[in-house]
């Protein structure tokens, strides 16, 4: 026997597992669990360093540099307002209900901090000793014009509420103008909560006001009672230590709060402005837009810093820089304030006055970039002859013309070659003749295969009559044509639309430029032309982020040519501001805004209606014309008549050019009508500033229909577009489109009383509709700038909306 027998042990279970090391007969479940989720790093693809995994120390590495570049950007926006010497914060105080009082909010602001100051009218300032900040309240009155300006130079915007005075229409007014134009950070805060009877009703009180504001800024879920010591400490604190998060068109360009203003004595003098330099460094080379009183040119900027007080011996001493300090002086690269280019004499020799006379040459409409029926092609054009195979253009005139209706001589091969020989004729469409030989069995199209019967004329200005006044009642219903128009019986289509000219596609069809020159304005050649606006706009921009008076700086700037009425116009309540513009911005150009129709202003908008606007930090009076937007082949966009409500569109004035996408506000004068007391301006539209071009074509469609007085198959005869032959011929080119979709060609006139006999793709409905669609461009009008308040109690009248004003 063997000397060691081995021993016996069962299995725990009989199960056999698998080998690990053949993964390939593993299932994708059994893959998955045995992952853990984890991904496999694969080495043979380089990666990121932000697809890589990182390790702890790595992580919190980035992490710590991240607060520190934001710590340093937190450092460099506040730190116009450290030091000594710091700027001061801005806080607009604005009521909003007509028993808030601006000056008894600031009282309670600085009571809280046991800050005794003297509350004036005008902008002051005070020393926040706790905090080690300095605050410029800018207390306003219940002004559009005044809020608008005190929100867009401050820094914290501050809207007082009246716990027993609900908010007005006027109060509803300067919220959404403030809320549009653009605001930095904004607090709210309550007047007389104490006065809320019982004391348990006061929440209930602050939680509506909570819901009033939050529908206008939703961010507004906190609103500070004047009435609590605690409550305007903590509004105190968060004002000297909350950074602003800005106006970012405000910030591109150097601003600033006039405190002070110098008026000259003499004409030879310069006004002075003091304030403090905000945004970017402040240029001597740039103009400068001071409120509603129009721009400037820079004479010098001068140091102004406050007086500083020194103890000597228990004896405060004011020291007074007098010696001047001029911190800069314009060069010879100092913008001037010309609006326009220079006026160039151009001398036209005897070939150019030929080309301006020829347009009145021409036989037919301007289809596209071509006039069809000119001078250089033949007046007629002939019917096909059957002729002969081989005949030439001499021998052909020596055949008489076959009027007969019966079947032709020739054989059809021979008919088909003299066709194809044969030029392709307008008023067949672009893709020429293309008709089959009539036989016995199929309608005949020949011009005089059916007798046209000339209409009694007053029974057909009978008709005439009742067919405009059915049509009118449908239009009424069914908007389907905004752009259609009716002409007289007895006004030539020709002349009244001689502006006018077709097109086969209203999106790639070429814009003939020549034929708009005649009837461009005046200054159109003159205005500021940016070829590439985004390469304009950034040179502009970076331009200011480099030199000039630094932010923080107290300045004296000195400008030329102030006008001596304005000292009559100053009013020191209202906050007067001072915007230095960026190179250009003071040249016009036709300008471009997207404009949304306001759903608070129930009526339609008018286009050339007047308008007030405010763009970034001017305001115009203008009569926009508005357009659809879109980017389109040939630059060319449809005229819209009017601006209805919830509808959104292009709105093109002639202005002084706005860099940036900055927002646009539309005020409207308006009057009360039966009896009704509503605002005398009302915001009915904003926008935003788009790309400024004059190639950009505005084209004013009018629609001309007729009536299918008899209809055969595909051809059919249409009246009441035309009433008389000339204008037939001279209309002849253009396409003709029905209601449903289908499309045709004139093919001959009928008569002297304007039927015309048309081919169309298709047979037509008898109660379908044909019309032909002519353009125009319209020229954008002028810009001037707005002065006085934006509240006035005389409204401008309502304008005509004639149909004859809107064709010409």
């Amino acid at each position: 026997m063997p000397g060691a027998v081995g021993t016996h042990s069962h299995r725990p279970t009989t199960k056999v597992l698998p080998k690990t090391f053949k993964s390939k007969k593993a299932t994708k479940g059994a893959l998955r669990d045995q992952a853990k989720g984890k991904v496999p790093n694969d080495k043979s693809q380089r990666k990121t360093p932000h697809q890589q995994i990182m390790s702890k120390f790595d992580r919190r590495n980035q992490a710590k540099q991240r607060q520190l570049v934001k710590h340093k950007e937190h450092q460099k926006e506040t730190s116009v307002f450290t030091g000594r010497d710091g700027a001061p914060r801005i806080v607009a105080v604005i009521p909003l209900c007509k028993d808030s009082d601006a000056s008894a909010a600031i009282q309670s602001l600085n009571g809280s901090l046991d800050i005794e100051s003297e509350i004036t009218e005008t902008s002051f300032r005070v020393p926040v000793d706790r905090f080690k900040q300095k605050l410029q309240y800018v207390p306003v009155k219940r002004d559009l014009t005044a809020s608008m300006d005190a929100a867009r130079i401050a820094d914290y915007v501050v809207f007082v509420l009246s716990s027993e005075v609900e908010v007005d229409a006027f109060g509803e007014l300067i919220i959404r103008s403030i809320e549009n134009q653009g605001m930095s950070t904004l607090f709210t805060v309550v007047q007389n909560l104490d006065k809320v009877q019982p004391a348990k009703a006061r929440p209930d009180v602050v939680k509506s006001l909570v819901s009033f504001m939050t529908h206008f800024h939703p961010g507004q879920e906190k609103i500070y009672s004047l009435d609590s010591r605690q409550e305007c400490a903590t509004l105190m604190r968060s004002l000297c230590t909350t950074t602003p998060k800005g106006i970012n068109w405000r910030d591109q360009r150097s601003w600033m709060l006039v405190d002070e203003i110098q008026w000259p004595s003499t004409e030879n003098e310069s006004a002075v402005f003091t304030g403090v330099v905000r945004g970017k460094g402040l240029k001597a080379d740039r103009l400068v837009h001071i409120g509603d009183w129009g721009t400037f040119q820079i004479e010098k900027i001068t140091a102004a810093p406050l007086p500083t007080k020194k103890r000597k011996d228990d004896v405060i001493a004011v020291e007074e820089d007098e010696a001047e300090n001029i911190l800069e002086v314009p060069d010879e690269d100092q913008d001037d304030l010309a609006e326009l280019a220079p006026e160039e004499v151009v001398m036209r020799d005897a070939e150019m006055e030929e080309d301006v006379e020829e347009p009145t040459k021409q036989k037919g409409v301007l289809l596209d970039d071509h006039h069809y029926f000119s001078e250089e092609e033949r007046e007629e054009y002939a019917a096909p002859k059957k002729l002969p195979k081989g005949t030439s253009n001499y021998q052909a005139a020596w055949f008489l013309d076959d009027v007969s209706d019966s079947e032709s001589e020739l054989d059809d091969q021979e008919m088909e070659d003299a066709q194809v020989e044969m030029p392709a004729a307008p008023e067949d469409g672009m893709e020429g003749i293309a008709q089959n030989a009539p036989t016995e069995g199929a309608m005949s199209e020949y011009p005089q295969s059916e007798m046209f019967i000339e209409p009694n004329e007053d029974e057909d200005a009978a008709q005439l009559e009742a067919y405009r006044r059915n049509k009118r009642d449908e239009a009424e219903d069914d908007k389907e044509f905004p752009d259609e128009i009716e002409l007289h019986p007895n006004v030539l289509a020709r002349e009244r639309l001689a502006k006018y000219r077709g097109l086969k596609s209203l999106r790639t069809s070429p814009w003939n430029a020549d034929e708009d020159r005649a009837f461009q304005p005046e200054e159109w050649s003159r205005l500021l032309q940016v070829s590439d606006y985004q390469s304009s706009r950034n040179r502009s921009v970076r331009e200011a982020l480099v030199g000039g008076v630094a932010p923080g700086t107290r300045v004296h700037v000195y400008l030329r040519d102030v006008p001596k009425d304005l000292k009559k116009a100053y009013t020191p309540s209202n906050p007067i501001t001072l915007f230095s513009l960026l190179r250009h911005e003071n040249k016009k150009t036709s300008l471009n805004f997207d404009i949304t129709h306001k759903e608070d202003y129930e009526k339609s908008i008018k286009a050339k209606e007047e308008l007030i606007v405010q763009c970034g930090p001017r305001r115009f009076i203008v009569n926009p014309l508005f357009s659809l937007s879109g980017n389109t082949e040939n630059d060319v966009h449809k005229y819209c008549r009017y601006l209805h409500a919830g509808q959104s569109a292009i709105a093109t004035v002639m202005g002084p050019i706005t860099w940036g996408a900055v927002p646009t506000l539309f005020f409207k004068r308006t009057i009360s009508e039966d009896g009704e007391n509503s605002m005398p301006l009302q915001l009915v539209a904003t926008g935003t500033a788009r790309t400024p071009s004059t190639s950009r074509v505005i084209a004013k469609r009018v629609i001309l229909t007729g009536h299918p007085y008899h209809i055969h198959k595909k051809v059919v005869t249409i009246r009441y577009m035309f009433f008389n032959r000339d204008d037939v011929e001279w209309f002849k080119a253009l396409p003709l489109w029905t209601k449903r979709g289908r499309s045709g060609y004139i093919k001959e006139t009928l008569g002297t009383h304007g039927y015309f006999k048309a081919n169309f793709d298709g047979r037509i409905n008898p109660q379908d509709s044909v019309g032909v669609s002519l353009y125009k461009r319209v020229w954008p009008r002028d810009s001037t700038p707005f002065t006085g308040p934006l509240l006035e109690e005389q409204a401008s009248g309502l304008q005509d909306e004639a149909m004859d004003e809107d064709i010409q």
